[in-house]
């Protein structure tokens, strides 16, 4: 059945949408967990997200002159 939910309610059209996001979602967690390779530090991840957006924010900066 397709039942067709509420925006209100659901950010899904349907209920088969949902459902199939669900399932989804729900693969990429167990292949996540599975996933053997060393946990990267959280400030790691920080600082090379703020490189990044130094670069593109200097790139920016340098195209509007």
């Amino acid at each position: 059945m397709n039942t067709i939910l509420s925006p209100i309610e659901s950010e899904f059209g349907t209920q088969q949408e949902a459902q199939a996001h669900d399932a989804w979602f729900r693969s990429r967690v167990l292949e996540s967990m599975a996933d053997t390779r060393p946990a990267v530090p959280h400030d790691q991840v920080v600082a090379e997200t703020e490189a990044i957006i130094q670069a593109a924010e200097q790139r920016q900066s340098v195209r509007r002159r």
